[in-house]
């Protein structure tokens, strides 16, 4: 949602050519959404429910088991789920890093904001209100909106670096000192403290990425509805539809 749909649109259905300048009802849809940035998005998804729901009962573990200790090995799948997990979340965002290198400029909005530029804080402070039912309708965007790019940033792509550092950094302690994780990672342990301090920012962390995760559903779906711009559908076609 980086540009108001005013000023930089198709003027078909296409998208063949997004930057052309368009006024009024001739935009119908514009092309945003790359297949990898898609494809990312909803591996995404999948890896971040398996890493959230195994994470907390490996923070908080089950119990009891019925029968012998030694027959059950639930607690060890569920580390070996959590662990594939965070493999394919953390070389997903190398991915992702990858073509917002290579990609169309809308692959690189989350990975930068305009934070030195007035006009994005006062677009921050009408999408607020927006959100908040001050204004009746704010500016409409092709691709991240400046408030969920900021959040996407700040929120999203910060904290996935840190759960990936403060994760293999206790996934270095498992491997023993001088295995591939420890010697990348293992450096973060001493840096924050000890390694109940890694385990539970880790925790923390995880609460944080699902709240904005509620947050984020809750918006997509806010703005299909009130804001007559696709943004659910969008992350599957690759398409934003302006319904108006």
């Amino acid at each position: 949602m980086a540009m108001h749909t005013n000023s930089k649109q198709a003027p078909d259905s296409t998208g063949a050519d997004e930057n052309a300048v368009a006024h009024g009802a001739s935009v119908k849809s514009v092309y945003v959404y790359e297949a990898p940035v898609r494809a990312w998005h909803w591996i995404n998804v999948l890896a971040i429910i398996v890493l959230a729901v195994t994470g907390y009962f490996i923070g908080s573990p089950l119990p009891s088991q019925p029968g012998e200790a030694s027959a059950s090995f639930v607690m060890g799948y569920i580390r070996f789920a959590h662990f594939t997990a965070a493999y394919l979340f953390a070389v997903g965002l190398l991915g992702r890093i990858y073509w917002a290198c290579v990609g169309n400029h809308h692959a690189r909005e989350m990975f930068w904001v305009p934070v030195f530029t007035a006009a994005y804080w006062r677009e921050i402070g009408t999408m607020l209100k927006w959100y908040a039912f001050v204004v009746p309708e704010p500016g409409r965007y092709v691709g991240h909106n400046p408030l969920a790019r900021f959040a996407m940033f700040a929120v999203f792509l910060l904290g996935s670096v840190f759960m990936i550092f403060t994760g293999f950094a206790m996934y270095g302690e498992g491997l023993q000192r001088g295995s591939w994780a420890d010697r990348l990672f293992g450096w973060v342990i001493p840096l924050m403290g000890q390694s109940q301090d890694v385990h539970t920012w880790h925790h923390v962390g995880m609460w944080a990425i699902i709240v904005f995760i509620i947050v984020h559903v809750y918006a997509a779906i806010r703005e299909d509805i009130m804001g007559r711009t696709s943004v659910v559908s969008t992350m599957i076609s690759g398409y934003r539809t302006f319904k108006r």
